[in-house]
């Protein structure tokens, strides 16, 4: 008998549960070894409730890899990475990366399983797909292989994120740096 998918939370449920996820994706940012309770001190919600809604910290984890899944996929939304060159649209996806704040610490530090928001061929596949436009476009240097130039723009974003977390830096500044690296060192070269 083939299994339905239970109908999306609502209301106060719907709420306790993005707040659990939002505390969850903070302390783990902070802390990678931070407890379950942790947690629900953040989420401000007991232990009994948390457990209700992840059992186990494996659950939440999942549960975390999905909503990094969602919030990637949000950001090529709002990143409009079919408008324009392809370079312009990866800068804008980068730029939008940027703005997941510590759940981009979470995805770097290995917290949750690559494999749970990796596996989405959705959002790998846009990547790949504007690395491919850029090509076409001209607007990507030829040189670089798509996994060297993504892997360029994700050792960007680490930089960047680690700079803005600590609070070193204006992150303005650091945004117009960031956007300046990644054009400098993906853009075609000149005729």
């Amino acid at each position: 008998m083939a299994r339905t998918a239970a109908p999306p939370e609502t209301g106060a449920r719907a709420r306790t549960r993005q707040a659990i996820l939002d505390a969850a994706v903070r302390a783990l940012a902070d802390d990678p070894t931070a407890s379950l309770g942790r947690v629900a001190d953040l989420a401000d919600v007991g232990r009994t409730t948390l457990h209700r809604y992840f059992p186990e910290r494996e659950d939440l984890l999942a549960a975390v890899g999905a909503h990094a899944v969602a919030g990637i996929a949000a950001a090529h939304a709002r990143a409009r990475t079919d408008d324009g060159t392809a370079l312009a649209a990866l800068l804008r996806v980068a730029q939008e990366y940027l703005e997941l704040g510590d759940l981009l610490t979470v995805l770097f530090t290995g917290v949750v399983d690559e494999d749970c928001w990796a596996e989405d061929g959705g959002n790998s596949a846009v990547l790949s797909a504007l690395h491919a436009r850029g090509l076409r476009d001209g607007t990507l240097d030829p040189r670089m292989s798509a996994e060297w130039a993504l892997g360029i723009v994700w050792s960007g974003l680490y930089l960047a994120w680690s700079t803005v977390r600590t609070g070193a830096e204006d992150r303005h500044a650091v945004v117009g740096r960031l956007l300046l690296t990644l054009e400098k060192a993906l853009a075609a070269p000149a005729p």
